[in-house]
């Protein structure tokens, strides 16, 4: 009996968004990997905030993945509310990987990068 020469690779989780509002946050809820193909998807979703939202919180606890394209995604957003009058805030926890590259890239006080929804909500 053969046995495989390789071991079945590991599928990254697929990149999923969900958004709710909540009085007057918009709650963004990411899970997976936000790369070059998936942080336009991101972006789109941002930009919908309503002007009735005075706070958009992308929660990213969930997040494996970012990349610059993310990055790119979150600063021209906190611009774009900030023009309008509205907060980001951005959940990423610091146990996480995801969130050294907030701090590596010295983007945690921008982007209002908190540990915990509860925070990012308060």
């Amino acid at each position: 009996m053969s046995q495989p020469l390789f071991s079945p690779v590991n599928t990254p989780p697929a990149f999923e968004l969900t958004s709710s509002v909540a009085v007057d946050i918009l709650l963004l809820e990411v899970a997976g990997e936000i790369d070059m193909a998936t942080a336009p998807r991101l972006a789109e979703a941002m930009a919908l905030a309503q002007d009735r939202a005075r706070r958009v919180v992308v929660n990213l606890s969930e997040v494996t993945f970012l990349d610059s394209s993310a990055l790119n995604a979150l600063v021209h957003a906190r611009r774009s509310l900030a023009d309008r009058g509205l907060e980001l805030r951005v959940v990423s926890p610091a146990d996480r990987v995801v969130r050294r590259v907030f701090e590596i890239t010295r983007l945690t006080e921008p982007l209002n990068v908190v540990d915990s929804l509860d925070e990012a909500l308060a």
